[in-house]
């Protein structure tokens, strides 16, 4: 798989990214403070356990579970569930993507519509998973993490951009330049996958749902967010 690092898309609309930095700095300090000995039973009460979810039918309040240390409302562990990691690789993988990837979705669409965007794929990867893993013993699992959110991101880039070059590392040490839809397209098909061929996960913890979820929503929202000047799949590309 490829991380990275950096493209070559300059920004025509906006003259900074705020939202997609604002947002990365609010997961790294999520992940600061929670990273100095807070009880795991704290941050659970910010994620979305499916079983909770739905015994209050989403937005019935507080299912007042003995675990949760805080009664926050299950509607809206629906938002806050994105800004907990696990552990730095989680939020790191996270917040490469989103740095490479989000400026130019915010630059396609606007500040407050990218903030928008970026919330609304993150809802619906949570309720994507949810509805996948009720009546099992995955709803009982606290989800938590940007990956669906930043699964929209990616899926929207994919819509937009198709053939920009993007500076990668194979192998995770070696440089090298290749098109946006190779990068995202192999992890797109890797997350499809993963749903598909449930025994090649294995025992890992991802909730690939959620990605797929993501991906679905970024890649129609885009169509309804972006400006109506700004051309899909890189129409017009010299």
């Amino acid at each position: 798989m490829f991380i990275p690092v950096s493209d070559e898309n300059p920004l025509t609309s906006i003259k900074f990214q705020f939202v997609t930095v604002a947002l990365i700095a609010i997961n790294v300090l999520v992940f600061a403070l929670t990273a100095t000995g807070v009880e795991q039973s704290w941050i659970s009460s910010f994620a979305v356990r499916p079983a909770e979810l739905f015994l209050v039918n989403v937005v019935g309040g507080t299912a007042g579970m003995s675990s949760d240390q805080v009664a926050v409302p299950e509607a809206y562990t629906l938002i806050s569930y994105m800004f907990f990691h696990g552990d730095i690789w989680h939020l790191l993988g996270n917040m490469i993507f989103l740095w490479v990837f989000g400026d130019n979705v915010e630059d396609a669409v606007g500040h407050i519509k990218f903030l928008i965007f970026y919330l609304a794929c993150g809802v619906i990867a949570a309720l994507t998973h949810a509805y996948i893993v009720e009546g099992t013993d995955l709803a009982n699992v606290p989800l938590i993490g940007a990956s669906g959110a930043v699964a929209g991101v990616i899926a929207a880039y994919l819509m937009l951009h198709p053939r920009v070059r993007v500076w990668v590392l194979a192998l995770k040490v070696i440089p090298l330049q290749i098109s946006a839809a190779i990068v995202l397209g192999l992890w797109v098909i890797t997350q499809v996958a993963m749903v598909l061929m449930p025994e090649v996960g294995g025992q890992n913890p991802v909730a690939w749902w959620a990605h797929i979820g993501g991906l679905a929503a970024g890649a129609i929202l885009i169509v309804l967010f972006k400006r109506p000047d700004v051309p899909l799949f890189d129409r017009g590309f010299a």
